[in-house]
């Protein structure tokens, strides 16, 4: 690096090239929601067609205030809202390192729901039983089972991609299927709690409960921002780490420096996979305590998003999560006081991947000039999500 890379005003250019697109995406898809929420209220058509244009328009901001302000107030606007938002940002940062981890290493990680789900049906397994255990054994015993499971699953799709060249995408999403119709048949039999008049899994054990410590603020996100330092330094200060950027990278240049790329794939998809059994451990034993139908509510689709919105990397994924948990967290109360459907903010999240995966229509609305379009630079192979 240059003495003048080095320079403070180098890196703060650096960093804002960086994160102006995902910015910009977020601001955009806002700005689109604010559009729905005005086409799908009835009383800024009442307003046109009885108090004419000025009303009509000013009903039109009034609906956007009042959508966005009640949603911004369920989310940060008292220290519980603010726990409540971190509660929901926790699975999805550790969802959110599990696609970064994928996409670094040059493999699309589609099966993090599924990873997921089968990591909560381990750790319930393991949190609901053992009740002889002390806390300080049987809750990290619980998280390992989800990670275990999350690893070895998520690991098989790695195996396949390196020994057979199946495609992981197909793999995981296939897996995913797998995963939902085995926690269904579980639910309704071996996993169910007796009496099993529902499908609903036994709860966890007091000792296997992540301890709260600000309303209901669980010791989940501490460990969250832990892992995201530690995958931080995985990938960037270690050789593991630069094994798996080269192979996501260029898997044949690093076939021909002496990695062992076949390893490196199965790693990278089992650490993956071990992310994901966090997200859904810490869920399990945080907030919910049991396992039942429909426990995941997408953590791992949303995830790819987080990936894209946060530039695989860990601290882009911390921030990418914590404005999706505050979202999720302000959709209740938008629901509640704007009778705004929290279906929006779904819509808002999607928007966000398309402006994320086509960054070329943010540039052109914006007129951003991509980085590397001068003449005779150098556009390197990535990895994705790179």
């Amino acid at each position: 690096m240059t003495k003048d890379e080095k320079s403070p005003s180098k890196l703060v250019k650096q960093t804002f090239d960086l994160v102006l697109i995902p910015m910009l995406a977020v601001l955009t898809a806002l700005i689109i929601g604010g559009f729905i929420i005005v086409a799908t209220d009835t009383n800024v058509y009442t307003a046109f067609e009885e108090g004419g244009l000025g009303v009509g328009l000013s009903a039109v901001g009034t609906s956007i205030l009042v959508a966005y302000g009640s949603m911004f107030s369920g989310s940060v606007g008292s220290w519980r809202d603010i726990s409540e938002s971190l509660v929901a940002s926790t699975p999805y940062i550790f969802a959110g390192l599990a696609v970064a981890v994928s996409f670094r290493g040059g493999l699309f990680n589609v099966g993090v729901e599924g990873q997921l789900i089968l990591a909560v049906m381990a750790s319930v397994y393991v949190g609901s039983r053992f009740p002889f255990l002390p806390w300080i054994i049987h809750l990290p015993l619980t998280i390992l089972a989800g990670m275990a499971a999350g690893a070895l699953w998520a690991g098989l799709a790695g195996y396949l991609k390196a020994k057979t060249g199946a495609h992981e995408v197909i793999n995981t999403i296939m897996m995913n299927y797998i995963v939902y119709l085995f926690a269904d048949w579980s639910l309704n039999g071996f996993l169910c709690r007796v009496p099993c008049s529902s499908p609903v899994s036994p709860p966890v054990l007091p000792s296997a409960y992540l301890p709260q410590f600000f309303y209901r603020l669980h010791l989940g996100f501490p460990l969250a921002l832990m892992v995201a330092f530690g995958v931080w330094w995985l990938l960037f200060k270690t050789t593991i780490g630069f094994e798996i950027r080269t192979v996501g990278t260029n898997p044949n240049a690093a076939r021909y420096g002496g990695i062992q790329t076949t390893r490196v794939m199965v790693m990278t998809m089992a650490l993956s996979g071990a992310l994901a059994g966090l997200a859904g451990a810490s869920e399990l034993l945080g907030v919910n305590r049991v396992l039942a139908s429909g426990f995941s509510s997408g953590y791992g689709f949303d995830a790819i998003a987080l990936a894209l919105l946060g530039r695989s990397h860990p601290l882009g994924v911390v921030l990418a999560s914590l404005l999706f948990g505050t979202l999720r967290s302000g959709a209740t109360r938008m629901q509640s006081l704007a009778s705004i459907p929290t279906d929006i903010i779904s819509i808002i999240q999607a928007l966000v991947i398309v402006f994320i995966a086509a960054p070329a229509i943010i540039r052109w609305v914006y007129r951003v000039k991509a980085k590397g379009t001068d003449e005779g630079s150098t556009v390197l192979v990535q990895g994705w999500g790179s």
